[in-house]
This record gives C-alpha cells, sequence and structure tokens, in this order.
C-alpha cells in the first residue's frame, strides 16, 4: 500500500479519530493555531503519532488548501464486496448500497460519499477504471467523511451488480430517459442506487443491468442535473421512505 499525504482539518481529524488508516506523522503549520488545529495534535500525541512542522512539498497537490495541517497516512483501505455481502444486513435495517458508474470528478465523489454516510448508505460501490480514485482530494471534498465510510473498488461493475442481485438487491438506477420519477419507486427493498458520470450517465451495460431505470423530473434547459446532486435526491428519498414506513408502524 502506498503512503499519501491527507491534509484539511476534517480529512486529518477523522483519520485519526476511524483508526481505519495507519497514520504516521501529524504536520501543523506553525502560523496556524486555533481549536480545530489544537485538537488533533491532542489526538496525534495521545495516538503516540509524532507530530512536526508543516513543510512546503509535503502536500503534493499545489491547489490544495491544506487549512494548516496535514498527516502522512496508508492508502485508503477499500472493502471486498464479497466480504461488505457476505457480512449481512445490519439489525432492522433494510440495507442499502451506493453504486457510482464512471464518477471521475473528484470533488463529485468526495460529496456523493458524504451524502451516503449522511444518509446510512450501507457501502459505495466504484469501478477501479474511469472513476476517480480514493484519493486525498476526495475525502478533502467528503469532508472527512470518506475515513469512515465502506467502499468497495471492483473490476468489472456489471459483474458487481449481477452480484447484488443475487444476494437479494434491487437495481435501481439513475437515467434521465427513463418513464418513471424516482419517487414512485419502493425503496423499502434491499436497494441499490446507481448514479453515472458527468454528462453521459450510467453505461448501457450497466442500466440493462438495473431492475429499474428512473428519472428525476426537472424543467429548464439544462440537460442534467450534477452528479452529486442527483444522487443526493435518490438517496434522501429512500431516507424519506423508509423513515415514513418507520412512523406508521409505531
Amino acid at each position: 500500500m502506498n503512503d499519501e499525504a491527507l491534509y484539511g482539518v476534517h480529512p486529518v481529524k477523522e483519520a485519526l479519530a476511524a483508526g481505519r488508516r495507519r497514520v504516521y506523522c501529524v504536520y501543523a503549520a506553525k502560523s496556524r493555531t486555533g481549536k480545530a488545529v489544537d485538537e488533533i495534535i491532542a489526538m496525534a500525541r495521545k495516538q503516540g503519532v509524532p507530530v512536526e512542522p508543516l513543510e512546503t512539498g509535503i502536500v503534493r497537490d499545489p491547489g490544495a488548501n491544506h487549512q494548516g495541517v496535514a498527516a502522512l497516512v496508508s492508502s485508503f483501505p477499500a472493502s471486498e464486496l464479497e466480504d461488505v455481502l457476505a457480512s449481512g444486513p445490519k439489525p432492522g435495517k433494510s440495507p442499502f448500497f451506493l453504486v457510482l458508474d464512471g464518477i471521475e470528478d473528484p470533488q463529485n465523489l468526495g460529496a456523493l460519499i458524504r451524502t451516503a454516510l449522511c444518509a446510512g448508505v450501507d457501502a459505495v460501490i466504484s469501478p477501479d477504471r474511469n472513476c476517480a480514485p480514493l484519493s486525498p482530494s476526495v475525502s478533502k471534498a467528503s469532508s472527512g467523511a470518506l475515513e469512515h465510510s465502506t467502499v468497495c473498488r471492483v473490476k468489472n461493475l456489471v459483474r458487481a451488480l449481477s452480484q447484488m442481485k443475487d444476494a437479494g438487491f434491487w437495481i435501481f438506477g439513475a437515467d434521465a430517459r427513463a418513464g418513471i420519477n424516482y419517487w414512485d419507486c419502493d425503496f423499502s427493498v434491499p436497494t441499490v442506487v446507481v448514479v453515472g458520470g458527468e454528462g453521459r450517465g450510467i453505461r448501457p451495460l450497466v442500466a440493462r443491468e438495473c431492475d429499474q431505470l428512473v428519472k428525476i423530473p426537472q424543467a429548464g434547459p439544462l440537460g442534467s442535473l450534477n452528479a452529486s446532486v442527483a444522487g443526493a435526491l435518490l438517496m434522501y428519498e429512500v431516507v424519506r421512505q423508509r423513515q415514513q414506513a418507520v412512523q406508521k408502524r409505531e
């Protein structure tokens, strides 16, 4: 596994809190002080992680806003889909996965992972190719949510969807040309929501593996919503329906 430099208050803090990566060293700028950075320094020292001055060259992204703090860490530990499926659903909860097909923008990928964590998604699945890597910029865009998320990278997304169907999931793919609105679907079942990349949407082979294609209706001249916005709408419709069902049972 390759080492990398996380940067920014939230990614570094959440990496320390989650404990899923090895944190080799925390770097703090001498000119930056404040509660957030002080908390990170205290967390690092409590865990026996050395704290050093932040110097030029530690953060490799020249446009990165490091907020005065960075950390040298192991690369993000992606999960195996087979292990996630074998672990079974959480007690009292219908499982809920998010599949991302061709999300190449790190900002969109980070935003989707952040929303997925907030919406209670059990796992995020994306292909090894044609998708942004799980890089420090993705952790930054997720505001550190990546550090707490279960993310699987698969070699063949169509085969992965087939595995999920065999495990009892229903696959709902977002497609602007679909004939049914997303809020008219029943998301009480074990659910996989598939969101495609910017501009092209989900690929035809992926669309054919879906049980239902759904659309997000929109007005105006633009062709489609931003991928992270579309994903957020779909994920929180799943949340809304399931919370409503719980309220009806009470």
